[in-house]
């Protein structure tokens, strides 16, 4: 039985998410340690992510989370990539702005490795999505909406989400 494009689309789509996801976990990271969280959403918590960014848009008069709740309607899958924000307890730094990882921690800061770390696993991220030709964008808003609804556990204080899309035409260019 033929397989119809629909169907391959949709699954080539979640092996792509998948593979993203390891890239994301493969990533340098520094000192070695992992504080990288990843997660796909598809259908109903695509949805669920979707109105939450419309619902902050919204009350908050952000155009942006508006346009990109839009793209995510349209999207087929997001990959939500967050890090929590464990110090890794460096001996002279203070690259946070705190003088040491025990006053950052005290006043709630966050260590600039674990974002730094988050960056080149999204770099990496995006890159697999490419090498495979599937449309994808880096999206702060979904990343702060999957942080308001708790998506990534208590921990993971800093997200993006990268939307994915198999369409004829790039549906996160040429955006309104």
């Amino acid at each position: 039985m033929l397989k119809k494009d629909i169907n391959a689309e949709h699954e080539g789509i979640l092996d792509i998410a998948n593979l993203i996801c390891i890239a994301a976990r493969t990533a340098p990271k520094g000192k070695g340690v992992d504080n990288i969280v990843t997660a796909i959403a598809t259908e109903k918590d695509k949805e669920e992510i979707a109105r939450k960014m419309k619902s902050i848009g919204e009350k908050n008069g952000n155009k942006t989370f508006l346009r990109d709740s839009d793209n995510i309607n349209r999207a087929q899958v997001i990959v939500i990539i967050g890090t929590k924000t464990n110090p890794l307890k460096l001996k002279l730094c203070g690259f946070c702005g705190f003088k040491d990882c025990d006053e950052m921690e005290k006043n709630r800061g966050i260590c600039v490795f674990n974002s730094g770390d988050l960056g080149i696993a999204i770099g990496s991220a995006v890159s697999t999505a490419s090498i495979h030709k599937v449309d994808n964008r880096i999206m702060y808003t979904v990343g702060y909406a999957a942080l308001e609804m708790k998506l990534l556990g208590d921990d993971v204080r800093i997200a993006y989400g990268i939307p994915l899309s198999v369409t004829g035409k790039n549906i996160f260019f040429d955006r309104k």
